[in-house]
Formats: structure tokens, sequence, C-alpha cells
């Protein structure tokens, strides 16, 4: 950290940690992918895997556009962190509401798997992530490797 006076202003100068766990993240969603297209696929058929697909990429791309909005505006200062993580939070539930929008017509989507399997995506990728995550002032961020 810099030693500027106030925190707002402070700008975070050590390694983008949010960035090495979400490409951890990517990496182990691109893992489950073909598992999660699979089980849509037995479930909703070929749209489902299709749809499954997608949801996984709009994941992936959501996860990965939140990184990188934290990492630079965290170079910058704090306060602009804070305020591009709640509106970048808008942004992005924006850019996933277009993006449903804009397939919800077409014939080779199902709703319900690429509703399905936004939600379990997220959700499942940020909970198998906690494992890996060390939550001390000591190592923040990615557990160290035990001898």
């Amino acid at each position: 950290m810099s030693s500027d006076a106030s925190p707002m202003v402070t700008q975070l100068d050590g390694e983008p940690v949010e960035l090495q766990l979400t490409f951890d993240m990517v990496k182990r969603g691109l893992v489950v992918a073909p598992v999660v297209v699979a089980v849509c696929a037995l479930i909703w058929g070929e749209n489902g895997a299709w749809s499954a697909a997608y949801a996984i990429g709009l994941v992936l791309v959501n996860f990965l556009l939140s990184a990188m909005l934290i990492s630079y505006t965290a170079k910058i200062s704090l306060g602009l962190m804070m305020g591009a993580t709640l509106f970048g939070y808008l942004i992005r539930l924006g850019l996933i509401m277009a993006a449903v929008l804009l397939v919800k017509d077409t014939d080779w989507i199902s709703l319900p798997a690429l509703g399905a399997t936004i939600i379990v995506t997220h959700l499942g990728l940020l909970v198998w992530e906690l494992k890996y995550v060390a939550i001390s002032l000591a190592h923040s961020g990615v557990k160290p490797a035990r001898p």
C-alpha cells in the first residue's frame, strides 16, 4: 500500500490476487463444463446442451470481467475499486440479462437449462474456490502450499 493519509485514495501495489483466483475458477469451470453440458443434455436434450455451454461461457466471462475490473481499479485507488465493484456488479448483471434476452426466443435455447446452469455454475465455482482460498491476513488470496 502507498502511504497516503486517506485510505480511500490508497492504492494497492501487490499481486492481483483476484486475477489468480479467477483464473483458477475458470480452469475448474472448463474442467466441469463437459459434465454440466452432458447432464443438461440428458435432462433437456440437445437444446439443453447448447444452453448449458452458453451459460457456462457467460459465467466464466462474468468472473473474468469482475477480476479485471477489480485488479485495474485497485492500482488507482481503493475508493474507485469499491465504486467499480458495486457498479460493475450491476453492469455485469445487466450484461447477463441482455445475453439471455438476446437468445431467449431462439430455437436452440432451453430457458430452464440456461437459468439452472447460470445459477449452479456461479454458486458451484464460488463454493469450490473456498477450499483453495486462505482467509487470513498473513496469506490473503490463495492458500500457501503445504510442505
